[in-house]
């Protein structure tokens, strides 16, 4: 108990003296400046110190709108525009992995701390505007799921990743609430769980899912047998359930998107832990069918992690680079690709939700930027689109998870800190000159109206 103490009085420590700094230029990009490895006992720990928004917003660039559309919610994570322009919410909390080490817990009641203390919904929300005038009605779409995260609409099949299966709703266009319980398709790995979320989306054609499965822990401290069928992007035929293994080595990929044109699957992945403030990158990347990229034998390519034991030379040897480093410890959980609706610079790449970091002494992440694209690949620096989520003292009143480009011109965030969605939309395309109002959700709402 005198070590557990001695521990936490020395993480507290570093909890104070929050500084705002943000990833440098070197550090992003497809050629990553890459420093030593550095250990310790514990990284240096900055967290959130939550706060109301009191009516401030996040901020959004000139020539943009930010609106709260639904507040009151349960842990938002992942939204998906339906056809008729509905937006169904993915809400809830999941893991169930026991601490290993005293500093695992520590580091779990110190990240706690920068997290909502709202219990997760387990269930689908769906907002509605009914009749265009930028308010949202909500409502029930489905409750009792276990940790939703990942949503897919093939035709009249609406599929969701909870943390443990893979499961299919039937969805007839304007539907406002499911009609009973869900098929399951296929289980999926959630014994321990360290790493919970199933991020989803579906292929060009509808014919495949494909789920982003994270690691059971940071560099393999269980042992590998309990990374079965982890770390690593399964692809699911929507009909049958059937799955293979499309790319592995992926540590935590925590978001997918479909490229519009080409059919390509990107990811963004969390990577490893405790090595620097500067290592590992999370990344953008396209993922190739068949690929290995590292986890947990190395990082960025063919860069050794020594603290994995044994090795595996042949591993090391096939790992290759993503495509596009985000930064060290941003955390990374949304990414969608843009549209010519968004507009301005904005108009070709893709939006990244960057949850924050909790394990550095200068904290990244807390915003949502943009990854220009040209000829279909990363072409620059990364843009911010959204901030304002935290304030320099640590103040911090929202995190971005999900982010999803609406075709008819608007970026809908997903904050699990304020339990907020916000809609962005160009300035110029305004249904109203009023501000849109807000959607407070009970359980007592009432049903969404027809469209």
């Amino acid at each position: 108990m005198k070590y557990l103490r001695l521990l936490a009085v020395g993480a507290l420590a570093a909890v104070t003296g929050v500084c705002a700094g943000q990833a440098g230029p070197s550090r992003v990009g497809p050629e990553p400046e890459l420093p030593k490895p550095e250990t310790g006992l514990l990284p240096d720990m900055v967290i959130a110190k939550p706060a109301a928004w009191g009516g401030r917003a996040p901020t959004v660039p000139e020539g943009y709108t930010i609106t709260a559309i639904a507040t009151g919610l349960k842990i938002p994570r992942q939204t998906l525009i339906l056809p008729n322009g509905d937006i169904l919410v993915a809400e809830g909390r999941g893991g169930n992995a026991p601490k290993l080490k005293p500093k695992d817990v520590i580091a779990g009641i110190i990240k706690a701390r920068g997290t909502s203390p709202v219990k997760g919904g387990n269930r689908l929300t769906l907002l509605r505007d009914a009749d265009g005038d930028g308010t949202y009605e909500a409502s029930t779409f489905a409750d009792n799921l276990n940790a939703p995260y990942g949503l897919a609409l093939v035709g009249n099949n609406l599929y969701v990743a909870n943390q443990d299966a893979l499961v299919r709703f039937d969805y007839q266009p304007g539907q406002t609430k499911a009609n009973g319980p869900p098929e399951t398709v296929t289980p999926l790995p959630s014994e321990i769980n360290h790493h919970w979320t199933k991020a989803m989306t579906a292929s060009a054609d509808g014919q495949y899912l494909y789920v982003g499965i994270g690691s059971n822990s940071n560099i393999t401290e269980r042992g590998m047998a309990v990374e079965a069928d982890r770390a690593r992007i399964w692809r699911v035929n929507a009909r049958t359930g059937e799955y293979k293994a499309y790319a592995t080595g992926l540590r935590n990929p925590t978001a997918l998107t479909i490229q519009p044109d080409t059919g390509q699957l990107w990811a963004v992945v969390n990577e490893r832990d405790e090595i620097g403030p500067d290592l590992v990158p999370d990344y953008l990347t396209a993922v190739q069918e068949g690929a290995f990229y590292g986890w947990p034998y190395s990082y960025w390519g063919q860069n050794v992690d020594e603290r994995v034991r044994p090795q595996d030379p042949e591993k090391v040897a096939a790992s290759i680079k993503p495509d596009y480093s985000l930064g060290s410890h941003v955390a990374a959980l949304g990414v969608d690709f843009s549209s010519e609706a968004i507009g301005g610079q904005f108009a070709d790449g893709v939006f990244v939700g960057e949850h924050g970091s909790w394990n550095r002494k200068d904290p990244v992440g807390y915003k949502v930027v943009f990854v220009p694209f040209r000829d279909g690949r990363p072409s620059g620096p990364p843009i911010d689109f959204v901030t304002g989520f935290r304030d320099s003292d640590g103040t911090t009143r929202g995190r971005p998870v999900g982010v999803t480009v609406d075709p008819n011109g608007a970026l809908i965030v997903a904050d699990d800190l304020s339990n907020t969605i916000w809609r962005i939309t160009p300035t110029q395309t305004r249904l109203s000159s009023q501000p849109a109002a807000t959607t407070q959700l009970s359980e007592s709402s009432p049903p969404a109206r027809g469209r």
